[in-house]
């Protein structure tokens, strides 16, 4: 997508053929900064202290960062401790724990001479891939954001709810929730989005709001209190937001807030739909509520604000007071019964079992396994 008009992806390989570019997601939207990654403890650091975030994007850093490490030890214990180092970066997210798994289903058989470049080669594919994935659900968002047009009066706006940060910086490329909006944005629908600020990093009013303006869309940022409200206004035409991790029935985990969005649009009549790469879809949990780990964060996120002064300085104050305890859960899991449907690669489907399994049955093979 578009920062100041010049084409950007979130995660490149550098010129030199072998280090890894990552726009240095923590420092936006003040600075645009790239770091450079050179190592698989980069990349590991990246993904923990999420330089990088948002699952899909997660999972090509990891990609990345076992690229890296077998150009250091391309080994069978430098594959396992590469293994090893960046599954534990971040617990929630499956694509993670995907993406490794196919680099080492890709290395693990040949020989260790010729892994790094075998690494290469096969993190760029997982990169591509993603951006394909997500070029495949802008198209078939954009059916239901057509449908809403079609119903309204012509040349009225479409009001589109976010939450959290599910655009191109959580991607490699177009974003899930919003490789729709972008596209209907492109296609000259009249569209607006009410971007949720996302408390407590603030990855709606930081992240979302940032990449809508530089790539033109109208939008709007609300406290992430408001958006019952507008729906009870009937100033919310469909929620869509991303997703860390679907369970096999259909169950959603994502950013803590997007369970209540989800009882709102559902009291208020509103569609609720969750855009998701298949990588996303985890076959091996039964039951989201029950078995996805929710990773609890440091309070520093929630007792801490970092912004730009009156002067242009960054400077973090705390909000908190000084001793008062505090709970920094980073996702909720909201129930298949509140999700309207999954916009994913290969059609918008219905959160349940039966229809996850039709659409994507290599993959509940492959957790069968």
């Amino acid at each position: 997508m578009k920062v100041d008009g010049k084409h950007f992806r979130s995660i490149w390989r550098e010129r030199d053929g072998w280090s890894v570019g990552a726009i240095d997601q923590r420092r936006l939207p003040h600075e645009f900064i790239v770091a450079k990654l050179t190592s698989c403890d980069d990349a590991a650091v990246a993904i923990r202290d999420m330089l990088v975030r948002g699952a899909p994007l997660i999972g090509a850093t990891a990609a990345y960062g076992m690229a890296l490490a077998m150009r250091e030890d391309s080994s069978d214990p430098g594959l396992r401790r590469a293994y090893a180092t960046l599954v534990v970066a971040r617990p929630t997210a499956i694509n993670l724990k995907w993406a490794l798994d196919e680099m080492r289903a890709t290395l693990a058989p040949i020989d260790p001479v010729e892994r790094a470049e075998a690494a290469y080669a096969r993190a760029d594919e997982i990169v591509e891939q993603d951006v394909e994935i997500n070029r495949g659900i802008a198209a078939n968002g954009l059916t239901l954001i057509e449908a809403i047009v079609a119903k309204k009066k012509p040349g009225e706006t479409v009001n589109v709810l976010t939450h959290c940060n599910a655009g191109w910086l959580a991607t490699v490329d177009w974003g899930t929730a919003t490789a729709p909006i972008y596209l209907a944005h492109e296609r000259g629908i009249r569209i607006h989005v009410w971007v949720d600020e996302t408390r407590p990093r603030n990855q709606g009013a930081s992240l979302t709001a940032w990449e809508l303006g530089h790539h033109g869309v109208p939008h709007t940022v609300i406290p992430d209190n408001t958006g019952g409200h507008l729906m009870q206004h009937g100033m919310v035409d469909l929620a869509i937001v991303g997703t860390d991790r679907v369970a096999a029935n259909g169950d959603v985990c994502n950013k803590i807030g997007t369970y209540l969005k989800a009882l709102a649009a559902h009291d208020n009549n509103v569609p609720f739909y969750v855009a998701l790469p298949s990588p996303t879809i985890d076959f091996a949990v039964d039951d989201g509520i029950r078995d996805i780990p929710i990773e609890q964060r440091s309070g520093t996120e929630v007792t801490d604000m970092t912004g730009r002064t009156a002067d242009g300085r960054l400077e973090t104050v705390r909000i908190v007071p000084e001793g008062s305890p505090v709970a920094n859960y980073a996702f909720d899991v909201t129930p298949a019964r509140l999700v309207t449907g999954l916009i994913t690669e290969r059609g918008v489907l219905k959160p349940d079992r039966a229809s996850l399994a039709a659409a994507f049955p290599e993959r509940t093979a492959a957790s069968a396994e």
